[in-house]
């Protein structure tokens, strides 16, 4: 039997592999290619080397886009998983309605980012106007907050559906030794439940992590980078440079601004997969 299953093994895994090649590997080796490259279509690329790349760090804009989404992935991550948390721990209190508000704070994670981004922006701007501050196409700092709310308002309810699987995987007789023990209730959260849900707040650090790094649909929707491009996040800007700016040049160092991006992401994702997993282990 054992045999039998060796031998086939490629007639399950090829397909699969043949499509990651294909869809993934050689799109990610043409890319870096097309990075140290001036061209209009993939079939007209003139090699330029490193150049893009140059070009591409010291273009402000990208710079501002840089800053503003580390700031913007900072505050969404934290505000993301303290709430999503502290909601979990509530919804698993077996109070009456658990199950229906469950529902209520998952739904806005299967809305589209664009109808998300399109719905905040009428409501954010209706409510400056009441106030009479600057809409959001000239209010950087509302732009700033009001991304930051829609994406909490879109992620939280996902993430605490990990942190209830999660807090629901705890033994209650771990949780009743705890107690004859002596502790008491934030004892019991702080020395037994956080430590045993790290492989929890591993995936959910890392999914909103990177979220928060790839955002740009609700970016696009929200405030499309007004006013002046402060606003801007990465994937927005990569885009931008690649779509919006004419001549052959501006091609090659997008293409470059997105080598670097995907670069961020992976190592920034990487490390803290590696910080929360040690964790884990400890635990």
């Amino acid at each position: 039997m054992e045999k039998a299953l060796k031998k086939y093994t490629w007639v399950f895994i090829g397909p699969t592999l043949l499509a990651f090649i294909i869809g993934f590997i050689l799109p990610f080796l043409q890319g870096l290619y097309l990075s140290m490259s001036q061209f209009t279509t993939v079939k007209n690329a003139t090699f330029v080397g490193f150049s893009n790349f140059i070009r591409a760090i010291e273009d402000a804009e990208f710079l501002n886009s840089f800053q503003f989404t580390i700031a913007f992935a900072i505050a969404a991550v934290l505000l993301i998983n303290v709430i999503a948390f502290i909601f979990a721990l509530l919804l698993t209190r077996k109070l009456k309605g658990t199950n229906i508000f469950r529902t209520i704070f998952f739904m806005p994670n299967l809305i589209g980012g664009i109808v998300l981004g399109y719905i905040w922006q009428i409501l954010i701007n209706g409510v400056l106007a009441l106030v009479s501050e600057p809409l959001l196409a000239l209010n950087a700092n509302a732009g700033y907050w009001g991304l930051i709310l829609l994406t909490c308002w879109q992620q939280i309810g996902y993430m605490m559906i990990i942190y209830i699987a999660g807090l629901s995987n705890i033994s209650e007789d771990i949780l009743e030794a705890a107690m004859i023990d002596g502790a008491k209730g934030m004892q019991i959260l702080w020395k037994v439940k956080i430590p045993m849900l790290m492989s929890s707040f591993t995936v959910c650090i890392f999914l909103t992590l990177t979220n928060a790094f790839k955002l740009y649909d609700q970016n696009l929707a929200l405030t499309a980078g007004d006013p002046n491009k402060f606003t801007e996040m990465l994937a927005l800007n990569i885009t931008n440079t690649f779509y919006s700016r004419a001549g052959a040049q501006w091609k090659g160092i997008g293409q470059a601004k997105a080598v670097l991006f995907c670069i961020l992401v992976v190592v920034i994702a990487m490390t803290q997969l590696r910080a929360t997993r040690r964790k884990e282990v400890q635990s």
